[in-house]
């Protein structure tokens, strides 16, 4: 039986965007709440502040989600263009997001490490579930790389189409004499 690796990667990048919507939603609800603090609150005595893990994270989502989009349609549509749309591109891509994932996890790991004394209030329960939903994002993101890394590596498929589908005789990037498409006059 064969495996077909494309919808298993559109799977996991669907999975990863739908987690970076939660995120967003608790990152903006984090922001709200301590830039907006309600009299009376003893945080920060109650002056409002902002967290810049919080603002990282967010802007983390922004950038993740816009990529999940992106690359969801390119594997799907089997988009074939040169540098973004290849395997290098897509690596690049999730390297710089890894990076931002498990800054932003590492630095609110080390803020909030440990709320359970805490879980009666509801930004301690946003905290937490920040902190997860942070944490699942990036073992996603890890996994989508690490299999591209493999597809990649296998195939030998650095420089081909991200989609995954590569057949060099139907492919703009086969070899001119095996290409099935239509000659253009180049």
């Amino acid at each position: 039986m064969a495996f077909d690796l494309p919808p298993v990667r559109i799977a996991l990048y669907f999975t990863l965007g739908i987690f970076s919507l939660v995120l967003l939603g608790l990152t903006a609800a984090r922001l709200h709440y301590t830039t907006h603090i309600p009299d009376g609150d003893p945080v920060n005595g109650g002056v409002n502040f902002y967290d810049p893990v919080v603002a990282e994270l967010l802007v983390t989502t922004l950038f993740t989600m816009a990529w999940c989009i992106f690359t969801i349609h390119t594997i799907h549509k089997r988009v074939e263009n040169r540098y973004v749309y290849t395997f290098r591109g897509e690596l690049i891509g999730l390297f710089v997001l890894w990076m931002f994932w498990i800054c932003g996890a590492g630095v609110a790991t080390n803020v909030w490490g440990n709320l359970s004394w805490c879980q009666q209030y509801q930004p301690c329960r946003i905290l937490t579930a920040m902190l997860a939903f942070t944490w699942m994002g990036w073992i996603i993101l890890t996994l989508i790389m690490v299999m591209s890394i493999m597809f990649v590596v296998v195939n030998g498929a650095l420089l081909e189409p991200m989609h995954g589908r590569w057949d060099p005789r139907a492919s703009i990037y086969g070899h001119r004499d095996m290409s099935t498409r239509p000659n253009s006059g180049v």
